[in-house]
Formats: C-alpha cells, structure tokens, sequence
C-alpha cells in the first residue's frame, strides 16, 4: 500500500504542476472538472 501511495503522490506531484500551468492560462476550472469527475 505504502508504494501505491508513493506513486499516488509522483503523479500528484505531476498533476499539481500541470494544474499550475494550467491556472497560467486560464485552463483550472477545466481541469478541476476533469480531476473531481475521475
């Protein structure tokens, strides 16, 4: 489990960067959507 987590909090990691990039350019609130959806 603990590895599952490790790899959850990489790809948190990543989606955290892309949402930065997103707010950037004004793409958030899609990509909340997306995020709560899945």
């Amino acid at each position: 489990r603990k590895n599952i987590w490790k790899k959850k909090g990489y790809l948190w990691a990543v989606k955290a960067f892309s949402l930065a990039k997103s707010i950037s350019t004004g793409n958030s609130k899609s990509f909340f959507v997306r995020q709560t959806n899945k």
